[in-house]
């Protein structure tokens, strides 16, 4: 006879408590917000930009791939900031506001920067690297993620919805 209380697996109850106590829920699509300094230290929210697409960038002076996509992003603003989407750059590193300032001048960044100092995560999500966008709705729902670059094509394909999401 097989008995299942023999084998080297948890119960039925076990398993039942591991599922439905251990792994979070899945979070309900209910609005995301956050604030924080901008260069001129004028706190800024998230949800000042409801009705738009926003393509919250998180970026560091440092980092070659972060700076090889600030003139996609800035091309992306630029065309889209009195339409439909806005970009938000998040200075995710400890660096002077002075330094900061001169860097966004010497790269023509057009988008809002915001700062704030390095942590394991963000009030979007956790960054496991540099750059890390994260893409919400007019809604203010946090729809997307990318670790890695992104191009403004990549950007409007999805808010066009011609990517998976």
């Amino acid at each position: 006879m097989f008995d299942m209380n023999q084998l080297p697996f948890p119960s039925i109850s076990a398993l039942f408590f591991l599922v439905v106590f251990a792994f979070p829920a899945v979070p309900q699509a209910a609005p995301v917000d956050f604030s924080l300094p901008d260069l001129n230290g004028v706190q800024r929210k998230l949800s000042e930009f409801r009705g738009k697409w926003v393509i919250v960038n998180y970026w560091a002076t440092w980092c070659p791939p972060c700076l090889d996509e600030i003139p996609e992003l800035v091309d992306f603003h630029e065309s889209h900031k009195d339409k439909n989407a806005v970009v938000l750059g998040v200075d995710f590193e400890d660096i002077s506001i002075g330094e900061l300032k001169e860097f966004v001048d010497d790269y023509f960044m057009n988008y809002p920067v915001l700062h704030m100092k390095p942590a394991r995560g963000s009030d979007l999500g956790i960054i496991t690297g540099l750059p890390t966008t994260f893409l919400v709705s007019p809604t203010g729902e946090l729809v997307a993620k990318q670790t890695g670059p992104v191009t403004a094509k990549m950007i409007e394909n999805f808010i066009n919805g011609e990517m998976e999401k």
